[in-house]
């Protein structure tokens, strides 16, 4: 039988396939995990969260960016997209790259069907190595309900959920808050196919 060799790249091979791949991919210790492409409600989370935070970050000393700025960390070799993420004061960049930033407060991922498990478990365990890092939300887009996790000490953290349109995401480390109603317009979960629904992270 046959054994296919797995390929290990370093992370500045990564960086510069990706600087001209048509589609995004992640590194995870010298293995390129390619990404999946988003769905449509996927993106309409984002972009309802993104702008509201934009905006009540206007003149305060925080900014928020979207999938498109990497994260690197480096204790565990890894490069990823957050869906979102908030940074206080300025952002530090990777080498002075200024597509790769070290130091989310903030880190929003948007749940999908094939992402879930890692989102909440692998993911996070990863996130908790970066210093900086203080509050992650979970978002599902096939219905309404948000965990929200906020460090409260070393190695401690405390959750809480939502899931109603009329409640409020008030987040702890950072002067911003959005209602679900807001977090979920323009929304359809009926469009959805959950037998179907494998997009991004």
């Amino acid at each position: 039988m046959q054994i296919t060799q797995q390929r290990y790249y370093t992370p500045e091979e990564y960086l510069e396939l990706e600087e001209t791949a048509e589609n995004k991919s992640e590194y995870v210790d010298g293995e390129i995990i390619p990404m999946a492409g988003a769905s449509t409600n996927h993106n309409r989370i984002a972009g309802n969260l993104y702008s509201a935070a934009n905006v009540a970050f206007k003149r305060e000393n925080y900014e928020a960016f979207i999938s498109d700025v990497r994260l690197w960390i480096p204790k565990q070799r890894i490069y990823t997209y957050p869906d979102v993420m908030i940074v206080a004061g300025e952002p530090k960049y990777y080498n002075n790259r200024t597509d790769t930033i070290l130091n989310p407060q903030v880190i929003i991922e948007i749940l999908s069907k094939s992402t879930r498990g890692y989102d909440k478990e692998g993911k996070f365990e990863t996130y908790r190595k970066i210093e900086s890092f203080q509050e992650y939300l979970l978002i599902d887009q096939t219905k309404i309900r948000v965990e929200q996790y906020s460090k409260t000490g070393k190695k401690r953290w405390v959750m809480r959920e939502y899931d109603q349109e009329d409640e409020n995401i008030t987040f702890n480390s950072v002067p911003f808050e959005i209602s679900l109603e807001d977090l979920y317009n323009k929304v359809k979960f009926e469009a959805i196919d959950l037998k179907n629904d494998d997009d991004a992270v």
